[in-house]
């Protein structure tokens, strides 16, 4: 019987990962140190261990308890402007927590390892789409400890066997169940959201890029399509000796203020939003290949932006 430890699992992408994993068959334990996670995010048949990555025993301890085979690692600090102010915070978390966890995986015999990597390790792409053997030149700490990752995750495998498999995440949006919304502060809709709660204008930084309306374009992929990601990755992991890196998005970019339209759309009202200045390091378009996750994992999105907006709007509403 699989038994997989998911790091982050109270957060926002770890819980719908949790759902995911159950509705497959597999059983999931949960290790988060509720820094950002929310406690009640994890079913209460679940089983939860309050812990950091960096506390060895707590985490072999549950490795032992559960008779975990294998890890999912999503726990990380995430914010890529932040990163920039913090590098020795983002460093010692993302890459030292990583370590540790590695470490005690290896002297518990935990051969199976599905890593939380980013398409920030792209950096601004020479072209797009942007596939898996493009150039790795990410321009934050944020995006530089993701790369770091994957190369611990590739060096394990080399060294003791293990099975792993890195997902590059595009932007991730929407909600799987209504009690399992978005509540970062750095993501676009979130962003949005607060701001008409507030009774402001979103804003839109910069409209003179080299786009056909003038806005930033990105990949969004609903967190839902993304959490069928991580078992179609388990499973890859645990029916071969994978080494393995994925791009997960939808293929397809969407403009800023194509997001603004369909935010409309679902309230039922213009949002009204403002052109603010560009912001540093902002690349104008980033948008993923998605051909080697359909044939390497057997997984592509199903769900659009639409559906993405609506389900967040949904959530958002119902419980603030």
């Amino acid at each position: 019987m699989s038994t997989w430890l998911i790091t982050g699992g109270a957060g926002y992408i770890g819980a719908h990962v949790v759902r995911s994993l159950r509705a497959a068959g597999l059983d999931a334990v949960v290790i988060d140190d509720l820094s950002h996670g929310l406690r009640h995010r994890v079913p209460d048949d679940v089983p939860f261990v309050q812990a950091r990555l960096q506390d060895r025993g707590a985490l072999a301890s549950a490795i032992r308890e559960y008779e975990i085979t294998g890890v999912i690692h999503l726990a990380a600090l995430k914010a890529a402007g932040e990163s920039v102010e913090m590098p020795l915070e983002y460093y010692g978390e993302n890459v030292g927590g990583m370590i540790e966890l590695l470490a005690v995986m290896r002297d518990q015999g935990v051969r199976n390892f599905v890593y939380s990597s980013s398409a920030a390790v792209y950096g601004t792409p020479a072209d797009n789409p942007v596939n898996e053997s493009s150039p790795l030149v990410p321009e934050n700490p944020y995006g530089e400890t993701k790369v770091v990752g994957e190369w611990l995750a590739r060096d394990a495998g080399v060294a003791w066997d293990l099975s792993w498999v890195a997902l590059r995440y595009f932007n991730v949006a929407g909600a799987g169940a209504d009690d399992l919304g978005d509540n970062s502060v750095n993501n676009l809709i979130p962003m949005v959201f607060a701001a008409l709660d507030e009774g402001r204008s979103p804003k839109i930084f910069g409209d003179d890029y080299p786009t056909p309306d003038g806005t930033c374009i990105r990949d969004y992929i609903h967190v839902a399509d993304l959490a069928d990601a991580h078992v179609a990755a388990a499973r890859l992991c645990e029916d071969t000796q994978a080494a393995e890196v994925f791009n997960v998005g939808r293929g397809q970019g969407s403009s800023v203020r194509e997001v603004m339209d369909v935010v409309s759309a679902a309230i039922g009202r213009d949002v009204n939003a403002e052109v603010a200045p560009r912001r540093p390091g902002d690349p104008p378009a980033t948008f993923a290949e998605t051909t080697k996750a359909r044939a390497g994992l057997g997984w592509e999105a199903s769900r659009d932006l639409t559906d993405m907006v609506t389900s967040a709007w949904r959530a958002h509403t119902l419980n603030g």
